[in-house]
């Protein structure tokens, strides 16, 4: 069996890949072993558990909060909220531990289980890791160490979780947003209660779709995966923007008023000079990935602030950003982390700050989201190949380099091995559309004949 562990959290099909019994003994793993980390440093233990609308995270919590209990957690259920909501909620409750049970933008019939540590944040490989042995330890047959009596666990509903985050995300805004009629797309997931009700109090006027979870039905045709929905209702209602959510909302992206998409990088751009000017942006910096577009790149240079790129996933921005002490990084996709106010990518809280650069400036998102123009980027995956073999074949980087010579400043290339598969992904941006399709194709040529 592979590592259980992804990139964020152990994901998989609800009640085939992810049972009710691996939900509760990665539970009771993560409590042996945070406690054993010194987490607990002596006192009782505490737990915030939260999920999307997904139905069978009805089941998987009951597990979890099982689980939990059993090993003398006390486990306060806040229920169906965003996975920044119980990052921020962790914190600000002291808690000692934070369980998500979502698999973000994954179809319905996925789910997964999200730790989180004391303060809210991620947990990083070594603690994961400890937890799958555990885990693995005691499914073997070593058993737990179970209390009894006065020891166990108890657990409780902490509604008050909806009203603390909703009020957390007004007292880090900079401006109202009255005057702006929004659309919000909520994928049927776990903000479609708390975003509406967060930018109302903010003064906008709100116009809301996926909005309407039944435990199916989420990320299905809406969201910030599908977007065409979000477009037409922006030019429908005349909205001065629109914000898309993933099921656990801790992505944004936006569309314009005239139903143009804005991806991750521009709400970056956006925001890096949006908190420059209100010297929020530490060192002038800002974060992203070796995906971001090359126009992103060379806004920021264009309007003087350093980019730092790092490998792809927000937990690397996000590693970055702490090392450093940077306050804004992100991926195109959407994630978005603003160090001062969240722990991790927040999508509503993005969508807010993002809407009130529009307020403050009175410029529309079209307008402000110019300063970078997107290039060109094609993305080929090449299957079947030795992907191990990327950074030492000496017929690929010469193809490489004879492409970077085509391209020169004004374009760019990545081969990326796959984490999951037996392939490459080849990514070529340059400022014509033609020009990449073809130093792509010749450099997807090169790599079967190099490393298949």
């Amino acid at each position: 069996m592979g590592r259980l562990f992804g990139t964020d959290g152990v994901r998989g099909v609800a009640n085939a890949d992810l049972t009710a019994e691996m939900a509760l003994g990665l539970s009771v793993a993560a409590a042996h072993v945070l406690a054993e980390a010194g987490t607990f440093e002596g006192h009782r233990p505490k737990a915030v558990v939260g999920r999307d609308p997904r139905a069978s995270g009805e089941f998987l919590e009951a597990a979890v909060v099982a689980g939990l209990a059993s090993a003398g957690v006390d486990v306060l259920r806040v229920g169906v909220l965003p996975t920044p909501a119980v990052a921020f909620l962790t914190g600000s409750l002291g808690a000692d531990l934070g369980v998500m049970l979502s698999a973000s933008h994954n179809a319905m019939p996925d789910n997964g289980v999200k730790f989180l540590a004391r303060g809210g944040h991620k947990l990083d490989d070594e603690l994961e890791d400890r937890i799958e042995a555990v885990y693995d330890e005691h499914r073997h047959g070593e058993p737990w160490e179970r209390p009894t009596g006065a020891d166990v666990g108890r657990v409780r509903s902490y509604d008050e979780g909806f009203e603390d985050y909703v009020a957390h995300l007004l007292d880090v805004l900079p401006n109202r947003l009255d005057g702006l009629k929004i659309v919000l797309d909520e994928a049927h997931g776990a903000a479609a209660r708390v975003s509406p009700e967060v930018f109302t109090r903010a003064g906008a006027e709100v116009v809301t779709i996926g909005a309407e979870p039944d435990g199916l039905n989420i990320n299905d045709g809406c969201g910030s995966t599908h977007l065409d929905k979000l477009k037409a209702a922006v030019v429908e209602q005349g909205a001065a923007l629109g914000i898309a959510h993933d099921g656990d909302a801790d992505r944004c992206l936006a569309v314009d008023h005239t139903g143009q998409e804005v991806d991750g990088d521009q709400i970056l751009a956006v925001l890096a000079l949006g908190m420059r000017e209100r010297s929020a942006l530490r060192s002038d910096t800002v974060v992203a990935t070796v995906m971001s577009n090359l126009g992103f790149k060379l806004a920021m240079e264009r309007e003087g602030i350093h980019l730092v790129q790092t490998a792809v996933g927000d937990r690397y921005v996000l590693e970055e950003m702490k090392e450093k002490g940077f306050a804004l990084g992100g991926e195109q996709s959407g994630h978005v982390i603003v160090l001062d106010h969240a722990t991790t990518g927040d999508g509503t809280l993005t969508g807010l700050l993002l809407a009130a650069r529009v307020a403050q400036t009175g410029r529309t998102l079209r307008d402000l989201a110019s300063v970078m123009e997107r290039l060109p980027q094609v993305l080929i995956n090449v299957p079947d190949v030795d992907k191990a073999r990327v950074k030492t074949s000496a017929d690929l980087a010469a193809a490489v380099a004879e492409a970077e010579r085509e391209l020169g400043e004004t374009g760019r290339v990545l081969l990326r091995p796959s984490g999951t598969e037996p392939l490459v992904r080849v990514m070529v941006e340059a400022a014509d559309i033609d020009q990449a399709r073809s130093v792509a194709g010749r450099l997807a040529d090169a790599v079967k004949s190099a490393l298949g």
